[in-house]
């Protein structure tokens, strides 16, 4: 599927769905869009936060208004990226089967591309209901880095008619997660050059990420 856009794939509109807990949203999260939206032809990026992702219900996260916030401040300026509220408007627990479906009734007619990185397109099987999500997209817009070892013989055997539903996104290899943000906000580090500009901001109005942070 390489090379292929989204028109050339539908003859019609298709929406790229970045989900995640963007706590907080970073530049590597902004350069993967980015590069999804060229490169697959996406006119449009929903970014979908989470309330509470149901892989993540030990950690303390951020609460979701302040995480709109920081999203918001992260994605201003750049027409191409719009914030969905599916998963903060319903109640838990959040799966993106479910998010895609409900996406399909909002908005009739529309193609979605989920966009992954190879990590989770390795673990796909043991997500909800792996073959109704392959089957509700167009394509499965993954990220393709250096390390990821995918078996996509495997991957089929699972969850078939996935390998031809993958369209791998090529990006500059950048060393940001949300964990490591955090981790610098919280020991004293200088995190502003992994963050735009008006996150750092935010996370420092509130004293996100401390021990005794909201």
């Amino acid at each position: 599927m390489a090379g292929l856009t989204a028109d050339e794939l539908t003859n019609g509109k298709v929406i790229g769905v970045f989900g995640g807990t963007f706590d907080p949203p970073h530049l590597g999260h902004l350069i993967l869009a980015s590069e999804a939206a060229e490169q697959l032809g996406l006119e449009t990026i929903l970014w979908v936060p989470t309330r509470q992702p149901p892989h993540k219900l030990t950690r303390r996260i951020t609460p979701i208004e302040i995480r709109l916030q920081l999203l918001e401040a992260a994605l201003a300026g750049d027409d191409r990226f719009l914030i969905s509220r599916v998963e903060i408007d319903r109640s838990p627990p959040y799966y993106a089967v479910e998010t895609l479906r409900l996406l399909k009734v909002q908005q009739p007619g529309v193609q979605f591309a989920y966009l992954m990185g190879g990590d989770s397109l390795h673990d796909l099987p043991n997500w909800r209901s792996p073959i109704e999500l392959a089957a509700q997209c167009i394509f499965l817009g993954v990220y393709r880095r250096p390390n990821d070892a995918v078996n996509l013989a495997d991957l089929e055997s699972r969850i078939p008619g996935v390998a031809e539903k993958i369209a791998w996104i090529n990006a500059p290899l950048i060393d940001i997660s949300s964990s490591m943000v955090r981790e610098k906000a919280r020991s004293g580090g200088v995190y502003r050059y992994y963050v735009p500009e008006g996150v750092a901001r935010l996370i420092a109005h509130y004293h996100l990420y401390q021990e005794n942070h909201v």
